[in-house]
């Protein structure tokens, strides 16, 4: 894809010093430059990123609570979400289940949003942000208040512990580590033919990365099953789990 130097630094969120120096020599000043001299991304890849991380954490709970692994009552474990829980019920005394968990992570959503932006704004005005230039210079500035940060970082604990850690993720976790390991295999032994299109990359094994990275669970779930005969997920649908 043709996509802009700002999109493509926004979507680096991690590198090593390594690969970032292998960036450096494909592309001189380009996106790998910032892990290696430590300046930031722009405004909108603070945002995007930090935004992930709220969407993502509101999700796992409504996952963790909807497949039965996570107890809605057991969530006022979180100060965070017991406080947006009260508050839903004094306001809504009859709702109960689905209902009080979606109105409790409207609640939540919305008071980590505007933590965001009075956060964000206070960080603008501290460091006299002007230009561009002055965002990369400066300390990371998107970001939560101290106090937000410390009861969102109590909710990834939270999540950690009772959900990504959860026996039953860890034995689908596990599965589906087997289904893209020997999906994997099966290409690059030549046990499996890729599609024309996809064995036209650089290298054998960048075009089976490719491939199997571009799959979606259904479709690999259901190609591993083609290829060795095994059932590992006998629902073909999402595969979930942290």
């Amino acid at each position: 894809m043709n996509l802009s130097f700002e999109t493509r630094e926004g979507i680096l969120k991690h590198c090593s010093r390594r690969n970032a120096q292998a960036l450096e020599l494909q592309e001189p000043g380009g996106v790998g430059r910032r892990f290696l001299d430590g300046t930031q991304p722009s405004l909108e890849a603070q945002l995007c990123n930090l935004a992930d991380e709220i969407a993502y954490n509101a999700h796992d709970v409504d996952d963790g609570v909807r497949s039965g692994l996570i107890g809605l009552e057991q969530l006022r474990e979180v100060p965070l979400v017991a406080t947006h829980m009260d508050a839903a019920r004094r306001e809504h005394p009859g709702l109960e289940g689905r209902r009080l968990l979606f109105e409790t992570l409207r609640r939540l959503l919305s008071a980590q949003v505007y933590d965001v932006i009075d956060a964000t704004r206070d960080a603008l005005r501290q460091h006299r942000i002007e230009k561009v230039s002055d965002v990369r210079m400066s300390p990371l500035l998107v970001q939560f208040t101290p106090a937000m940060r410390d009861e969102s970082l109590a909710l990834k604990r939270f999540l950690f512990a009772q959900l990504y850690r959860h026996p039953q993720v860890e034995s689908t976790t596990h599965r589906a580590r087997c289904v893209v390991r020997e999906l994997f295999e099966a290409y690059v032994t030549g046990a499996a033919e890729l599609p024309s299109a996809a064995a036209e990359s650089a290298t054998p094994f960048r075009a089976v990365t490719d491939y199997v990275a571009g799959m979606t669970d259904r479709f690999a779930i259901s190609e591993h099953r083609r290829i060795t005969g095994r059932t590992v997920f006998e629902d073909h649908g999402r595969v979930s789990g942290g």
